[in-house]
């Protein structure tokens, strides 16, 4: 079973995030990096899939040189493989993200049985890659995904929703997107990780895509520092309680 794992070199999650003067870039001069947990769970599952089926798992980024830190962590926790798409400091958004995968899938020599991707990145949180992956290639593909089996050439994928949950059956080729919370990732060993360090990363320059898109500013959401009020904790404390959802306009 060939499967491709898709991920994105994000800030450490619960980071203090600071902008340069300029407002156009993230200030990376303290900042640790990583992957986001969905997609943790998306190189664990296909680390899983590859352990009951047999094949391979190879993880994609795009992004700078920088990026095959990430590449060599999923290596660490069983990933076979690692490719960097090489996209320099460009801006890249989700439709030209999404092209450049599926041009990498499409110019690769593997044929892939199954796509896996976070659900959203940490950062951006677009939710589109995936679902935009999948369009450009033809392939079906299952979103928010929280348990998957496949048998053959079919994959059974359940999706929570209120009160309950979807179960589709999709054949594959397919691509998934999966949340956190679908399995537990393993923490990889450190000769796992040394090892991991001298593994080789595939390297190649996609072509950027003009997206029409232009950023004019960031900026960091403002934060309630206030602290929290302690209402009581006896039935007394019920009318401070509406009194409260009233001001909200909640009641």
């Amino acid at each position: 079973m060939e499967i491709l794992t898709a991920i994105k070199r994000v800030p450490e999650t619960g980071a203090k995030v600071s902008l340069t003067d300029d407002k156009l870039d993230i200030d990376t001069t303290s900042l640790g990096f990583t992957f986001s947990p969905h997609e943790e769970c998306a190189v664990e599952e296909g680390v899983q899939l590859v352990e009951e089926h047999g094949g391979n798992v190879t993880v994609l980024t795009l992004g700078e040189e920088d990026a095959t830190e990430q590449v060599r962590s999923a290596i660490a926790m069983g990933a076979d493989d690692g490719i960097l798409l090489d996209g320099g400091d460009a801006e890249w958004g989700p439709a030209g993200t999404a092209k450049a995968i599926a041009e990498a899938v499409e110019g690769s020599d593997t044929d892939f049985d199954l796509l896996l991707f976070g659900n959203e990145s940490a950062d951006t949180a677009n939710h589109q890659v995936g679902v935009r992956v999948a369009e450009e290639l033809g392939l079906p593909c299952v979103t928010g995904i929280k348990d998957l089996d496949v048998d053959g050439g079919t994959a059974v994928a359940k999706r929570e929703i209120p009160g309950g949950s979807e179960v589709y059956e999709i054949d594959l080729p397919a691509v998934v997107t999966v949340k956190e919370g679908l399995n537990e990732p393993r923490y990889p060993s450190m000769r796992a990780k040394m090892q991991a360090r001298k593994a080789s990363v595939e390297q190649t320059e996609p072509e950027p895509h003009d997206e029409g898109l232009e950023l004019v500013e960031l900026e960091v959401p403002e934060t309630d520092d206030s602290p929290a009020e302690i209402l009581g904790e006896s039935p007394e404390a019920a009318e401070d309680v509406v009194d409260v959802l009233e001001e909200l306009e909640v009641v």
